[in-house]
């Protein structure tokens, strides 16, 4: 990488960090584009260069949020060495859950703001120099136990994320109708459900 590109990833990178910031301390709504550059010190038009408007950065840090947090479940699981395709999901899903319990403010952002559009870019677009994305990594998982075959795949994957961000939304936050940590059992045993309901013969 040159000195000019360096430079550019670096303002990128700046505003990434600026506009993360913000949006997690103040809202998304009360964050103005002037509020993002002055934070990254850039030139308003430098935002312009990357992004139509804070929507877009905005879509990106969650799909990069997203990826990070799916990238460091994987680090976990290969570390755990669990053998189940089945156990392996319930493990991923925990993993990104447990990790929301400590960083609430996480969770506010990525999840009030999150569609399985905006999601979908963590799952098939690397937007880092990451190893694998998302998806790669799922697949990955597959090809790993060969006795699974699924019937849509990417129809699963919809199915536990819709499932797991918005029953553990409320009760992550507000502890409503009950608290996570009673959620999860039963959490899980939907999500096995649905796997297994995805699985051919």
């Amino acid at each position: 990488m040159g000195k000019v590109d360096e430079n550019k990833q670096q303002k990128l990178e700046s505003l990434f960090k600026s506009a993360y910031d913000l949006f997690l301390t103040q809202g998304i709504s009360k964050t103005s584009i002037h509020d993002i550059v002055q934070k990254a010190g850039v030139a308003k038009g430098t935002f312009y260069l990357y992004f139509k408007d804070k929507y877009e950065i905005r879509d990106r840090l969650i799909a990069k949020t997203a990826e990070k947090l799916f990238m460091a479940a994987n680090n976990a699981l290969e570390q755990a060495r669990i053998p189940e395709f089945e156990d392996k999901i319930i493990f991923i899903v925990d993993y990104v859950l447990d990790e929301m319990v400590k960083s609430k403010a996480v969770l506010k952002f990525v999840s009030k703001n999150l569609s399985w559009g905006i999601f979908r870019q963590a799952i098939t677009k690397n937007d880092t120099e990451t190893d694998m994305d998302v998806m790669g990594f799922f697949k990955k998982m597959v090809k790993e136990n060969p006795e699974v075959k699924l019937k849509a795949p990417e129809t699963m994957l919809f199915l536990i994320i819709e499932l797991a961000s918005s029953t553990s939304y409320s009760t992550i936050l507000e502890n409503d109708p009950i608290s996570y940590e009673e959620l999860k059992p039963y959490l899980n045993e939907s999500i096995r459900a649905i796997i297994r309901n995805h699985i051919i013969g």
